[in-house]
């Protein structure tokens, strides 16, 4: 896949003076990097789920919608790149064209909390930290969901996996050394992070991030978390990740 990048990088980074020290770097860009198809109803609170942040720009990667997202996105000023199909190519596409020193890749129907901002770059002057996530809230009532949220926050802290849903951040000069993304048709951001743990710490942020319970609430929370567990097994068995993609989108990995 060739990735275009549609305008001149820019300075990604404020210097200061203080007291104690002069030409401190004090504030790095961050470049939101959102992947997107059909998302109209999530896509404008998403955005302005941004807002009230600083240094901070905005990419929807569209992967031909048909229905108003980027009408919408367009609307709200951000930057909008059509025309990359898998989320994978979408999010490295969108990363080739951020002009931001630290990259973060959002799910459209997730929320960021408020100043993400001032805890991304917190989090990334941490020592051995190489990237990092946030907690997740599911967007719901059900006690089901509270015991996916703890089981999320304990994969993420202990084991160091957290997935797409969490809002990754990594710097820009870290993504590129690793290639971006691989361009899986599914378990990208899985396969991201396993390589991202070989090289440092990935941080959880305690604050989350809240994201949508339709895939929850859609196949029922007991079946989307057994679903999930399958793909993996079978990712680690050798199964290609188009056919796992083939059951996932076609709901065969469970019979009715």
């Amino acid at each position: 896949m060739i990735y275009t990048q549609s305008s001149p990088k820019e300075p990604s980074y404020l210097l200061c003076e203080n007291e104690n020290q002069s030409n401190i770097l004090v504030e790095k860009k961050i470049s939101i990097i959102i992947p997107t198809l059909n998302e109209s109803k999530n896509i404008k609170a998403t955005l302005a789920s941004t807002s009230n942040s600083r240094n901070v720009e905005v990419i929807v990667v569209d992967g031909g919608s048909q229905d108003n997202t980027v009408g919408i996105a367009q609307s709200c000023g951000v930057k909008v790149i059509p025309g990359y199909q898998n989320r994978a190519c979408q999010m490295n596409a969108g990363a080739m064209n951020a002009t931001g020193d630290i990259l973060l890749f959002l799910h459209a129907d997730t929320l960021l909390p408020a100043n993400f901002d001032r805890m991304i770059r917190s989090t990334l002057q941490q020592p051995n930290t190489v990237a990092g996530a946030f907690s997740l809230r599911i967007n719901a009532p059900q006690i089901g969901l509270r015991l996916v949220e703890w089981g999320v926050k304990w994969r993420s802290k202990y084991l160091q996996m957290p997935y797409g849903d969490q809002a990754i951040f990594i710097t820009k000069d870290k993504f590129n050394d690793l290639g971006g993304f691989p361009e899986l048709p599914i378990m990208e951001d899985f396969e991201l992070i396993r390589h991202l743990k070989r090289l440092g710490k990935i941080t959880l942020i305690g604050v989350p991030v809240t994201t949508s319970p339709r895939r929850w609430l859609k196949k029922g929370i007991l079946q989307t978390t057994l679903i999930n567990q399958i793909v993996i097994i079978a990712y680690f068995l050798g199964i290609s990740p188009q056919r796992i993609r083939s059951w996932y989108r076609g709901e065969k990995l469970i019979k009715h």
